[in-house]
This record gives structure tokens, sequence and C-alpha cells, in this order.
């Protein structure tokens, strides 16, 4: 099966099989793009939907975001995780407004000089949301790229210029065919070609891919080692913000100290958070960035 037979074959199966996805939407925008793929970066699609949702019913526009606090982002990004995209997202809103009018760019260059968008996320709005032909290669796309074409059973932990490369050989010349291709490629890898247990039996690409024909079989364990949550500075930082996202100003040092045993942790995990610009201090409170004191009863 030739290159342009396996984009044609990966688009057919996502035309009958693709999720059906807001942000998939015709027409939907590359505001409400660039804000999926920032949400969905290390976060299930399960959790994604709700807070996007919410984020684009209360922000549907960049200057709207632009125009709130970076407190009310962090807020509003609740328990998502890693919160710090939530400030990036506000940064990039506020340099959309600046730079563009408050219109998401087309270029790729323009992309990937916002606060917060990188090489993944460039790629992704551009083809997505402006139907160009880039390589969007995310871990799912390398496994399949890596196992169709050089049959291995894995691309390795994270994206070499080589997987761009290896990518942009499967896309169609047309740039529209090739941005279909882009998001075929990712949902074949997201939901058939997995990690542990591919359906090759379900694959369209399965008859000409490297790996299947190798014999080859998945390496045993995880590819990555699961990441612990509990009893971690993770915890702690998520219990902080939570009592911080609650309250209407500054938070007493007092209050936050109920929030977790450990004294030296809870230190630690609190001068993180003002070192990530996710927290500032208030004489001896604490307030999410970009509080304002003066809504302090």
């Amino acid at each position: 099966m030739s290159t342009t037979q396996l984009a044609a074959e990966a688009i057919r199966w996502y035309d009958e099989n693709a999720r059906d996805l807001p942000w998939r939407e015709p027409g939907i925008g590359a505001w409400p793009i660039l804000v999926s793929e920032v949400m969905l970066q290390q976060t299930p699609v399960v959790r994604v939907l709700p807070a996007w949702r919410s984020w684009l019913t209360r922000w549907p526009a960049p200057t709207d975001l632009a125009a709130d606090t970076p407190a009310e982002a962090i807020r509003m990004w609740g328990r998502l995780g890693y919160p710090r995209r939530a400030l990036r997202l506000h940064e990039c809103a506020v340099a959309l407004v600046r730079r563009h009018g408050g219109e998401v760019p087309t270029g790729l260059t323009e992309l990937l000089a916002l606060p917060g968008v990188g090489e993944y996320t460039a790629r992704a709005v551009a083809a997505f949301a402006y139907g160009q032909r880039h390589p969007v290669v995310d871990t799912n796309v390398r496994r399949l790229v890596a196992r169709v074409v050089a049959g291995e059973p894995d691309a390795g932990p994270s994206t070499r210029p080589a997987d761009l490369v290896a990518t942009e050989a499967l896309l169609p010349a047309a740039p529209a065919r090739a941005a279909r291709a882009s998001a075929a490629f990712m949902e074949l890898g997201a939901l058939v070609c997995t990690a542990r247990a591919p359906r090759c039996v379900d694959c369209p690409l399965a008859a000409s891919c490297a790996w299947r024909l190798s014999g080859r079989t998945a390496p045993p364990g995880p590819t990555r080692r699961p990441q612990r949550y509990a009893g971690t500075d993770r915890q702690v930082r998520g219990r902080l913000l939570a009592v911080l996202r609650e309250a209407t100003g500054p938070v007493p040092r007092e209050r936050l100290d109920l929030v977790w045993a450990d004294d030296l942790q809870r230190s630690r995990a609190l001068a993180g958070l003002i070192e990530d610009g996710l927290v500032e201090m208030v004489d001896d409170a604490c307030v999410l960035a970009g509080e304002q004191p003066a809504t302090a009863p």
C-alpha cells in the first residue's frame, strides 16, 4: 500500500468512525480549537469536554478572556490538572488581542510565537482550524507511524524531528486533505492502534503495517511509568489551589495550613505555586494570580 493509499484508507475509516467531538464541528473556529488542544494535553477527552464547554461559554473569543483576570482563568480551570495551562491560555489571549486584533493567526510562525503554544499545538491549530498541510504529531500519531512504517512497537517518549518527517511523508499533497489525514492518524492511534491492546483486526492500515507483518508483539508493561498522585506535591498543590479558587479575596496562611499536615511539604508546594505564577502573596495571605486585593472582605 502506497503512502497515498495509507492516507486514503485512514481518512475513509475516520469519516465512518471518528468520535463526535464539538471542537471538530465544521466552522467551529480557531479559538475553540486552540482551547481544546491546550486542554487535551495530558488530559483525557471525557474530562476536557465539560471544561471546554464551560470555558467557551464564558469566554467565546480571546478578547473576552483577555479582559478578565488570570485568577478567573485559574478558577474556571478547576480540577482539570496542570493549572499553568490556564495561565498560558490567558497570556495567549492577551497576546492575540495585542498582536492580532483578537484573532488567532493563520501562520505557523505567528502561532509558535504565542505564549504557551508549542510545536504540536501550533501545527494542530494550523491544520484543524485552517486546513493547512503540517504533520501534527502527538503520542498516538508517533506510535501509529512507528508501527506502520518502521515496524517498531513504539516511538519513544518524546517527539523527534524524524517523527515529523516520517508523518509528513504520509500526508496527501492537498492541504485540506492533509489536515483530514492528520486528524485520522490521531484518531486511529487513540482508538485502534493503542499502546497495550491494539485492535489490528479493526485497523484499516493492518494489511500494510510493518509491525504487524513482522509478527512482533507489544513490549510487556506500560511504555511509560504511571505518575503517582496520592501524597505527592501535585496533590498538595491541588488542595491549596482548591481553597484559593473558592475564596473571594486573600486567604490567611493559617487557613492554608489546614490543607496538609506536613509543614515542609505544604510550604514546598505553596512555594512552587508562587514560583509558577499561579499564586501571589498579599502581606501574610495568598491570592490567585491577578486577583484584586480590593475584593477582599
